[in-house]
């Protein structure tokens, strides 16, 4: 899934590229301890920190890391660890302090800088889309768009899974409007209302969603953005759905 390398110079061709799977070791090191890019240990990983961010930018250019994710997803539904008839969104905060694109205020934590990640889980909480909007975002402007993007999973004979039949979501999402814009998909909306007691007893189910967010936040480079390239940041949070899909395969 990784790039080719541009063929070297035979006229000084420098010195020769850092292996691809000590970069990735070192990028795996950056997301789950949350240290700075200059304080991956060199002498441990064989490869500097400047290397493993220049392979970050070029991999996720090249969407290696969706790619990857689809791979990771089409194993675990061959091995029946999904369960696409049902599945479950919502949004999570987390501050920005570097700026950069899809940033802006929170409306709900004295209005500092941050970013938004939306997910879109399955029934059992495997994560199937993830996107990134500004903290200023609504959560409920990104519940099409992570629908549409439903991957077309494989893994076994027959029809690919392309769209879930049940969408659970909290009272955020809870406009007629996108009620009526999931049926036309064919999918049957379990959305709480608002202004009503709790009690509803969707949340026995939308939990799922809540444990992928303790899941990835569990990556420190994810509980609070750095990067300034809002690119390498969702670029990081589709490895960490990866590595999570990774964890679940019965070989692992």
């Amino acid at each position: 899934m990784l790039p080719e390398r541009p063929p070297r110079r035979h006229r000084y061709p420098g010195r020769l590229p850092r292996d691809d799977r000590a970069a990735l070791a070192g990028i795996v090191h950056v997301l789950i301890t949350g240290c700075t890019w200059a304080q991956v240990p060199t002498e441990q990983f064989g490869c500097s920190g400047v290397t493993c961010w220049r392979r970050l930018r070029d991999w996720t250019e090249a969407g290696v890391w969706p790619r990857l994710h689809q791979v990771l997803l089409d194993e675990l539904r061959a091995a029946g660890k999904l369960d696409l008839e049902t599945a479950v969104v919502d949004g999570s905060h987390v501050r920005a302090l570097k700026g950069g694109s899809h940033t802006g205020p929170s409306p709900v934590d004295r209005s500092p800088n941050g970013s938004k990640h939306h997910l879109l889980t399955d029934a059992g909480g495997v994560p199937l889309v993830v996107t990134l909007t500004g903290g200023n975002r609504h959560d409920v402007t990104q519940l099409l768009p992570l629908v549409d993007a439903f991957p077309l999973v494989r893994g076994i004979r027959g029809r690919p899974g392309w769209r879930p039949r049940y969408l659970f979501a909290d009272r955020g999402y809870d406009f007629d409007v996108y009620r009526r814009a999931l049926r036309t998909r064919a999918i049957v909306p379990r959305i709480a209302r608002r202004g009503i007691a709790h009690g509803s007893g969707l949340g026995h189910v939308r939990w799922v969603v809540e444990r992928t967010f303790a899941w990835l936040h569990q990556f420190k480079r994810l509980r609070t953005r750095f990067e300034v390239r809002a690119d390498l940041h969702l670029g990081l949070l589709q490895l960490a759905c990866a590595l999570i899909c990774y964890r679940k395969l019965p070989k692992s």
